[in-house]
């Protein structure tokens, strides 16, 4: 088969396709050295048939574009509605319908929940009398975690299908009245078929905790310099020195009422920062349910009271650490729960990362190091489409730049380094 005999259609809810079907696209792509396939244009059937359903797949497992997630965010209102995310998932089928391959896709009235900021690109679009809104968003909402975004079942036509995906996106953007389509926190091997296809190329930086095989906390500990090494240990024993007491939850332990003093954490914590959380409490619950032995959920307590909490996803190999909140506050609490519990964890299991979420170079002196992630933006207007690619270039010398002057600044021993 090849790839113009692909059908590209959109559904308004990940509901409509079997949970089997797409989870058996979720697993990262091949990135073998097989060439680009480059589709002609496609024609996007906006219309609603059950995809047939596939066996499980038996690949590794990211939570985010997993189908119950998905579904979950769909079906606690968090996405949809008035939200300004409005469900447009793109579909690459066979002939006989079999679901191929698969974009979780939305259409966009705002540029909020993304952390791949755009908002200078909107203004300066706007100021100049166009409509940057709305916008196409490939993308797992308010989730700056990378995975693939392309998803495609493996075998022989990954590449292809990946590739009728991303020009999909630019002919829904030449089509309809839309300004934009943009694919973030895509692996770099997406990137790739994405700028092959016209799409702009954006990279940026998180903090990611790598374990190098570490049997203890007091192990990963040894293999930073001595005083990176104190100040963690400092660091820990304040965080508890009011009468704290961490507790790890998950599965069975995450009860309605642990649910409920997490999720007034987020709330109180969320508003500060984002003006309105996005996620709401039915979230929450539901993906409890439906993934719970998947969530890590590092809650404190004092004086028999909840005052702090952290969520985290598990991956089969990687910690995701997600969102925090409190309501009592206490000095290094926030890098407790979030940063030294979770690579405690994470040694404890044998999971071989943490991902503690977007930005944060406070992150580095705890042994989180600097990692490039990658977005890719295909833009209609040509002014600017010139301006933003002109932008972007100078930006990722900036990003690569600073990414190796923080790698120089790692808390790690000399020698060790040295050995390395």
């Amino acid at each position: 088969m090849t790839d113009s005999e692909l059908r590209i259609r959109i559904v308004s809810s990940i509901g409509e396709i079997a949970t089997a079907a797409w989870d058996a696209c979720t697993h990262p792509a091949d990135n073998g050295s097989a060439s680009l396939v480059l589709a002609p244009s496609l024609k996007v059937e906006h219309e609603d048939t059950e995809s047939t359903q596939l066996s499980t797949r038996g690949y590794p497992y990211n939570p985010f574009v997993s189908h119950d997630f998905l579904l979950t965010l769909e079906t606690s209102n968090s996405v949809g509605g008035q939200t300004g995310w409005r469900v447009r998932h793109l579909l690459a089928e066979s002939p006989d319908g079999t679901l191929l391959g698969a974009a979780p896709c939305y259409l966009k009235t705002h540029s909020r929940g993304e952390y791949v900021f755009d908002h200078g690109w909107a203004e300066a679009y706007e100021r100049a009398g166009g409509s940057y809104y709305p916008k196409l968003q490939v993308a797992v909402p308010f989730t700056p975690v990378t995975g693939p975004r392309l998803l495609v079942r493996p075998g022989p036509l990954a590449e292809t299908v990946q590739g009728a995906l991303a020009d999909a996106l630019v002919e829904l953007t030449r089509q309809g009245e839309i300004s934009s389509a943009h694919v973030t926190f895509l692996p770099e091997h997406e990137w790739r078929i994405c700028g092959a296809r016209g799409f702009l190329q954006r990279t940026d930086q998180q903090f990611h905790w790598e374990n190098a095989g570490y049997a203890t906390f007091e192990d990963f500990l040894s293999a930073l310099a001595s005083r990176k090494r104190k100040a963690i240990r400092r660091e820990r024993k304040e965080a508890l020195a009011s009468g704290i007491e961490v507790h790890q939850l998950t599965g069975a332990e995450l009860t309605e009422s642990v649910w409920d003093a997490f999720f007034a954490f987020y709330m109180e914590t969320g508003s500060r920062k984002w003006g309105r959380p996005y996620l709401t409490r039915e979230f929450f619950s539901t993906i409890a349910e439906k993934m719970g032995d998947r969530i890590l959920l590092l809650m404190a307590k004092r004086a028999g009271r909840w005052i702090a909490g952290a969520i985290n996803f598990l991956g089969d190999d990687t910690v995701y650490g997600r969102n925090w909140g409190a309501v009592e506050h206490h000095p290094f609490l926030h890098f407790e729960l979030c940063y030294y519990q979770a690579i405690d964890y994470a040694i404890r299991r044998g999971f071989k990362r943490v991902e503690a979420g977007a930005q944060g170079e406070h992150k580095l002196a705890r042994g989180y190091l600097p990692t490039t992630t990658y977005s890719a933006h295909y833009i209609a207007h040509p002014g600017l489409r010139r301006a933003v690619a002109d932008y972007l270039a100078r930006e990722r010398a900036y990003v690569e730049a600073a990414g190796e002057a923080l790698a120089g600044a790692a808390p790690f021993r000399k020698d060790l380094i040295e050995q390395d």
